[in-house]
């Protein structure tokens, strides 16, 4: 089993880990920030997000910042004067629940955003669309490395969901990709060799599977890990974000126990984020 080695600590609460231009970036939920992290541990402030809580990020194919304004049913954009726009204004469909939580865009720029309940679709120059419902607090997703499937985490349906992905972003056969005996997957990545890490917070671990749910690999932490993300100059490093958790009614009261971890992983980075 691989040890997790702390590479910054300090964090509030770190959400939507990202590899990205040599740096590790993710949202720090009790701050409103996007912050970027290097491999010597330094961070930096990339943008400040007016929102309750900035859930996720991600990029646009020409390299603009995006990220779920959770509560408020928006998803973001920085322009390149760093001001935030409104990208796409989800708020008013029905059966996405309001509150948005994920984000993951894939190689033709076609956005997908999750919510507890569904998965909506904002195409590239397009309408946005609601593309999948049914879900038991959908959570964290990916974009395989053809660019074909879509899984999403349910954290309260303990297992991972696999979508075929139609020429028109459009998704179709939702089944289980993975059911994971007692897991809560949280963020998740997927590696070269196919097989996808999710993160845990009740059970305080990252947990590497393969289709059909065989467990692979895990590591265990002190606190609950609430993401991870394959990166570093090889793709072979295992950032998790992590932090302890005492329910959303506690949320600002909490002291700052966030930390991004890291362990070598076995298979790079693969799919989308």
């Amino acid at each position: 089993m691989a040890e997790l080695r702390v590479l910054l600590d300090g964090l509030g609460i770190g959400e939507s880990p990202r590899w990205h231009d040599g740096r590790l970036w993710l949202s720090n939920w009790l701050t409103q920030e996007v912050v970027a992290v290097g491999l010597d541990g330094t961070s930096e402030v990339v943008a400040t997000v007016p929102t309750t809580i900035p859930y996720s990020i991600d990029w646009l194919p020409d390299g603009r910042l995006v990220a779920t304004s959770g509560p408020e049913g928006l998803v973001l954009r920085q322009e390149p004067d760093g001001s935030l726009v409104t990208h796409a204004d989800l708020s008013g469909m029905s059966g996405m629940g309001g509150m948005l939580n994920e984000i993951v865009v894939d190689g033709r720029g076609n956005m997908y955003v999750n919510s507890q309940v569904g998965v909506a679709l904002v195409p590239a120059g397009g309408t946005p669309r609601q593309v999948a419902d049914g879900l038991a607090f959908g959570n964290g997703m990916a974009v395989t490395a053809d660019g074909a499937t879509l899984i999403v985490a349910e954290s309260h349906g303990g297992q991972l969901t696999g979508f075929d992905i139609a020429a028109d972003g459009g998704l179709s056969a939702g089944r289980a990709w993975a059911r994971l005996d007692g897991g809560h997957p949280d963020g998740i990545c997927i590696d070269a060799e196919g097989a996808v890490w999710y993160a845990d917070v009740p059970g305080r671990c990252c947990v590497r599977v393969r289709e059909g749910g065989e467990v692979l690999q895990s590591v265990e932490a002190d606190r609950g890990c609430f993401a991870c993300m394959l990166g570093g100059p090889d793709g072979q490093t295992l950032f998790v974000v992590a932090a302890e958790w005492h329910g959303f009614d506690k949320i600002w009261d909490q002291p700052r126990t966030g930390q991004v971890l890291t362990a070598r992983a076995p298979a790079p980075h693969a799919g989308r984020p």
